[in-house]
Order: C-alpha cells, then structure tokens, then sequence
C-alpha cells in the first residue's frame, strides 16, 4: 500500500494499485448515487477530488460523519477524471473520517473569509488557500536565504535573544526580568543586584553587533533569528516580534555590500518563482495583480545606485506635493522611497551615503564629516526591503560617535575592544523576513504573514 500526499498524487499517472492519502476535507457535495469530495493536506494549494460509489462502497456510515473541515484517511485507486479542472480524481474504496468537524461550529464554512476574521482564528486559518499559500512561501524562502549564505561560505550564527546592550540606541526594548513586578511598582528604584542577570537586560533587537564578533574571525557569517522592538505602532506594517536576517563581512566595502545584497534579493526571487510556482499565481490573482510581472522586472533588472543627496535632488525637482517635506538631512519616508522606485528610476535602486544624525552610532564616517556609508536597497510596490552600512572599524571614531550620542560606553566596551585588535573592514545588512514575504506575497497586513503575530494588545496562542 502505498501513502502519497495531495502533491504527489496529483501528478501520479491513472491505474496502478491502490493509494492512502490523509488530510482535510475542504468541499463535499452528495448525489443519490456518488458523494464528491475535495481533499487538501498543505502539500500543495490545489486540492484531490475523491468520488465514492455509494453502491458499492462499504463507507457509507462514514459519509454522514464527513463534513467540511473533518480529517480523513481514504484509500483508492487513482483515474483519469473527466472533468475539466483536474487531470486526475481519487476512486474511493474506504473512506475513514479520523476527527469531525460539526456544521454548526466549524467556522470555515464559507468560500471566502475577511482577514480580520483569520486573524481571531490563528489555529485554524492556515487551512485557508490563502494562509496555506504563505506558509509554503515561507517555509521556501527560509530554505532559500539558507540556501545562498551555505553556497557562498557563509557560517550560520546563532546569536543572543537576551542582551544587554541596545544594538540601535533606540531605547524600545522588552525588559527581561524575574524581579516581581507588584512589589516594584511599589518603589522608586530598582536593585537589579537581586535580578537574574544582576542588571538591566532585554529582548534583542537585532543579532548584528554578535554578528560582527563571529565576522571578525570566521570572516563571513550570517544570523537568522526573532527580533523584538517594543514599538507602540498598531499598523499594517509593524510587529513587536519579527525574524531578522543578518548577514556580516569582514574584508568586506560598502561596495561588496551592496554587490552581495543585490545578488541575495535576486536569487530569493529566483527560487520563490520556481519553487512556488502555483502558490505565487494564486497571489497573483487573488492578492496583487501584476505582482509576478513586478517581481521579474526585479530580478532581472541591475539594481540602479544612487547617493542620498542624489536622490533628494530629484525629489526636490520633481514637483509632487508630498505628505512629508523633503529636506536633506530627513529620513526617506515610505512615499519618497515609492516615488524614487516607480517613478524617477523604474526599478529598484540601493541609496548611499546617508546623513549620519538619522542612521545608527556604528555606521563608518564618510571624510565629509556629514555623511555615513550607510545603504538601503529599495524595491518597487514596497520601498526598503533592505538596511545596511559598512560598520565604522576605527576605535577612536566609533567612541567619539558613542558619547555623541549619550549611549553608554561600557555597555560596548567589547565591541569597542574588536577594534583595537586586528581590525578590518567590515559590512553587513539586516532583512527584516515578515517584510520580504509580504514583498513576495502582496499581502498587505504584516500580521497576516508570520504564524502567529506579536503586536500592539495582540498576544495570542
């Protein structure tokens, strides 16, 4: 006996000897003589239609038992159908309905469900064409992202979750206690002596600076890991737990950065298209229209590089009204980044050479005195997909930057120490992966993208 899924079976040629399959019942639609049902396991988004003779088949009390929603274990033989949207059908000889699922409370009962709605019902919307579809889209760009760092010698890097130090001086942190939390609300101050660490820690909001340490003797590593930015942001588009990749370079220019990011996003692309085919076309229907077109105009096209004052020049020329004012010295705002990449350049671009007020304390110094070599890597529809610099390897530099900005030197103190010994050129970048799927998708809630979402009020399962 031989047990297939969904998938497989879907493309066995009809005959042969008889099949198991499991899954779910997605449809079910009865005759007088012969009940249809539609069978999904995840494998795949299409489902298997199962035909039982209700004649001749001794299944018939299991039949009543079989709705929506109920798992199943069917044994049959596979044929060619006669219908039109599928190449082959399930001849059913033995149906066994496994778990039920009663009419009256299964809540997927319809065709179509808001997503707001999915998202009460975490545990069961990943049986939606829609969830299904992202959950296999980003189980391949995981293995895809795995799959360029391995092939380019890159070391995976398991870096901290629980940190002391704040790898981008923005101070929105989860705090990691095992202090009790009534009795301090009593108090004025805290005496951290007695905490589990013997000071403050929390939740990292980025494995980079652990990173660096491992680049800065294994010469090229990555970190693929959760996040955590305690944002008060109830948006589309944030989440307090999110998963970060990182790659780091020693010996490594802004240049090589750029290059290495250019190649990583096209081949993610490349394998997604490939890969996942018939979940991408669904997106492409039902999500985004001429998302498929807009992700091959990407893949295919050389990333146009630009500098920050470049590109603030042809904003400031172009005419629009925008919401936020252009001004050299402010931050890109998502409109801006939109308009650079669907209108001034048609195509995705990597901007250069920030201010250095607006971008983080490890940046390298450009000689200006203005300006860090900074990189951001903006892609149509979206606008950033990708943040990174070449990190500032001069020890005199970096300190200098750390008082600017009122961080704490002691809490650096070894990252400061990288630079003192055998210093290098180093770089690096951090994707933000809810924030690619999304890409990929054309989803348009980051919530609906990750398994379960970690936001604003928002901690369920």
């Amino acid at each position: 006996m031989n047990t297939l899924r969904v998938k497989d079976l879907l493309l066995t040629e009809p005959g042969g000897g008889p099949v198991t399959v499991s899954g779910w019942v997605r449809t079910k639609r009865d005759t007088k003589t012969v009940c249809f049902f539609e069978l999904n396991d995840g494998s795949c988004l299409a489902n298997l239609q199962v035909i039982v003779d209700k004649e001749s088949s001794d299944s018939a009390g299991e039949l009543d038992r079989l709705q929506t929603g109920a798992s199943v274990e069917i044994t049959g033989i596979i044929v060619a159908s006669p219908g039109e949207n599928q190449r082959v059908e399930l001849s059913a000889s033995q149906v066994v309905v496994i778990g039920e699922a009663p009419t009256d409370s299964y809540p997927l009962q319809k065709k179509r469900h808001s997503f707001e709605f999915l998202r009460e019902i975490a545990h069961l919307r990943p049986r939606t064409n829609t969830f299904g579809a992202v959950a296999r889209v980003r189980n391949a760009a995981s293995f895809a992202i795995h799959r360029f760092f391995q092939e380019r010698g890159f070391i995976y890097v398991h870096t901290p979750i629980i940190t002391a130090s704040d790898a981008e001086g923005a101070g929105e942190m989860f705090q990691v206690t095992t202090l009790p939390l009534g009795n301090l609300a009593e108090t004025e101050s805290v005496d951290y002596t007695r905490d589990f660490f013997g000071k403050p820690a929390y939740l990292t909001v980025s494995g980079q600076l652990n990173a660096e340490i491992y680049a800065c003797a294994l010469e090229r590593v990555y970190t693929f890991g959760p996040t955590f930015r305690a944002e008060n942001s109830n948006t589309t588009r944030h989440l307090a737990e999110f998963w970060m990749i990182e790659p780091e370079m020693a010996f490594c220019d802004i240049t090589c950065n750029m290059d290495i990011a250019e190649a990583f996003i096209k081949f993610v692309l490349s394998e997604i298209l490939e890969k996942c085919a018939e979940d991408m076309e669904f997106f492409d229907a039902r999500i985004q229209p001429g998302l498929l077109e807009s992700l091959r105009k990407v893949k295919d096209t050389p990333f146009a590089r630009v500098t920050y004052s470049e590109a603030m020049d042809r904003l400031k020329g172009s005419g629009e009204e925008f919401a936020f004012p252009v001004s050299w010295g402010s931050d890109l705002q998502s409109e801006h980044e939109k308009y650079l990449t669907e209108k001034v350049y048609d195509g995705p671009i990597i901007v250069t050479d920030y201010p250095k007020q607006i971008k983080a304390f490890y940046m390298k110094q450009n000689d200006d005195g203005r300006t860090v070599r900074a990189m951001d890597v903006l892609v149509p529809r979206l606008g950033e997909i990708i943040g990174g610099s070449q990190r500032e390897e001069n020890e005199d530099l970096l300190t200098r930057r750390i008082r600017e900005l009122g961080l704490k030197e002691e809490s650096y103190w070894w990252y400061l120490e990288l630079r003192k010994f055998g210093t290098v050129p180093h770089s690096g970048f951090g994707l933000g992966f809810e924030r690619l799927v999304q890409y990929l998708t054309g989803m348009q809630n980051i919530r609906d993208v990750i398994p379960f979402p970690r936001a604003v009020k928002t901690a369920d399962f």
